[in-house]
């Protein structure tokens, strides 16, 4: 039996810079990032690609992972930073901003719901409720003030009673 190994590098597989080639083969353009990271030229790589492969988080995560720390991986994070993240786990700027903007989701949530709670309550108590507290109630997003005026709200006998003492 002989063995012909195939070996690829930068020599044999040529930089990807026409996004709708890439778009042919996202595959073979990542492998091609990946091979070319090394080029002087990355950086017009890397913008060529983006496009391309930004929007399928895999491909993006592939090369994110695989390039080296420095202004190439720098460049793509930026160029990355609006993309859900695949691999959770390596820290990518991808999976970074997806959990941030979940979590910025979740504690929106929370507010509006205490805000609503406020809000409820002082409606099943008869209390009159003008739009400018309802506006300012709902605006807030600081959990711990919203606790405050949910239990003022319990006793309250106005609604502008809520921001006593701000």
């Amino acid at each position: 039996m002989e063995v012909f190994p195939l070996v690829l590098g930068p020599i044999g597989v040529r930089p990807i810079t026409d996004p709708v080639e890439a778009a042919k083969d996202p595959a073979l353009a990542t492998f091609s990032v990946l091979i070319n990271a090394k080029d002087p030229g990355i950086l017009a790589i890397l913008d060529a690609v983006a496009p391309v492969l930004g929007p399928n988080a895999k491909w993006a995560e592939y090369i994110e992972v695989g390039l080296d720390e420095g202004p190439a991986r720098d460049h793509w994070r930026k160029l990355m930073a609006v993309y859900t993240p695949n691999f959770p786990g390596f820290g990518s700027v991808m999976e970074e901003t997806w959990i941030q903007v979940h979590s910025d989701g979740e504690a929106k949530g929370k507010a509006e719901g205490k805000a609503e709670d406020i809000l409820r309550v002082l409606e099943v108590r008869g209390v009159d409720v003008p739009d400018s507290v309802r506006e300012r109630v709902m605006a807030c997003a600081d959990l711990e003030l919203l606790g405050t005026w949910f239990d003022r709200s319990l006793t309250v006998e106005s609604a502008e009673e809520l921001f006593a003492g701000e």
